[in-house]
Formats: structure tokens, C-alpha cells, sequence
């Protein structure tokens, strides 16, 4: 910003040796006009903040929320119903699981040929840590469940999982997935 300088007049107005009367206006008015503009910007913004922003998820109720949408998720995944998963899913969702990155079709794809092939899984949510912040959500949990293949007993497994979900239009979805098979104890 430029700074405007005012000729000394020392002396006029009465004042003697002080700053004149018309520079104490001018430095006013300008820091005024600046005052001014600094808050109808933020009024302006707010404004514009107020209408664009969704309002936060109701709090007492999204931890249990948050953990039927990963619920939701499996139950789409054991009927391999794409558009049940989809409903449970951002539109960008993405998982990685085994080390491969799944769009929901994919993974939805993946499952349904495992099913083909005589697999059957079983799916557990549990030891949840839930955290939520107004409109976003993350949690880590043990899914304790199993895998049986095709004439073969039926093994019990564990994955370590994570997922981060978003909360639009009143409802909570699934934007990322993680999940890590935890090594069977010997």
C-alpha cells in the first residue's frame, strides 16, 4: 500500500511543532475506509461460508452412525449388491486393501467373482475407536470374521481396518477404506 505524506505545517492550526488538523483526518478517514473494507470482507465471507457450509452431523448420535455405515458396507459386499454399496460410498471412494486400490466397483467386482467361485466370507465389526469432527468422521477397528474356500474348512481371520467418511445431506458415507489381514498366531 502507498503511503500518502502531507506537507509539514507545523505551526497552523494552533499547533505548535504537532501534526496539522487535516493529516489527523486524512490518517482517520483512511484507517476508517480500511476498517471498513476489512469488515464487509469478513461479513461477506461469512455470508458466503453461512450459505455453503452443511450443517454438522448431530454429535450424540454419529459414533454409532459412523460404525452401522461400515455395517451397511459389508452387508452389500455378502449380498454383492453394487448399488447398496454405492449408497454407502462418496462418489471418489477408494479402498486399498491387500496392497490393490478398489473404486467401489472394483471392489464390489472382486467380491462377486470370489462369490462365483465358492467363496464365503464373513465380516465383524468390533473394538471400534471412533472419532468425529462436524462433518467428518475416522475410525479404526478389528473385523473378526473368516474366509472359507471353495471344499475347504473355514478359517477365522482378522483385519486391521480404517476408514475416513464424510457426512453430506444428513447422511454419513464412506470416501476412504483400509484394511491390513492381521497375520494368524501360531
Amino acid at each position: 500500500m502507498k503511503a500518502i505524506h502531507l506537507p509539514e505545517n507545523s505551526g497552523s492550526h494552533g499547533r505548535s511543532g504537532g501534526e496539522p488538523r487535516l493529516r489527523g483526518v486524512v490518517r482517520f478517514g483512511l484507517l476508517a475506509i480500511g476498517a471498513l473494507m476489512l469488515i464487509a470482507t469478513g461479513m461477506s465471507g461469512a455470508a458466503h461460508a453461512a450459505t455453503d457450509a452443511t450443517p454438522c452431523a448431530p454429535m450424540p448420535a454419529a459414533q454409532e452412525a459412523v460404525v452401522d455405515v461400515l455395517r451397511r458396507m459389508y452387508g452389500a459386499l455378502q449380498k454383492d449388491d453394487l448399488s447398496s454399496f454405492q449408497a454407502q460410498v462418496t462418489p471418489d471412494y477408494y479402498a486399498l486393501d491387500g496392497g490393490v486400490r478398489y473404486t467401489a466397483e472394483g471392489l464390489v467386482s472382486i467380491i462377486r467373482s470370489l462369490h462365483a467361485q465358492g467363496f464365503k466370507f464373513e465380516w465383524t465389526v468390533t473394538e471400534t475407536d471412533v472419532h468425529v469432527t462436524c462433518n467428518q468422521a475416522w475410525l479404526s477397528y478389528v473385523n473378526k470374521g473368516s474366509i472359507e474356500e471353495p471344499r475347504k474348512a473355514k478359517t477365522p481371520m482378522e483385519w486391521v481396518e480404517s476408514a475416513l467418511l464424510e457426512h453430506r445431506d444428513g447422511v454419513w458415507r464412506i470416501r476412504f477404506f483400509h484394511s491390513t489381514p492381521v497375520p494368524p498366531k501360531h
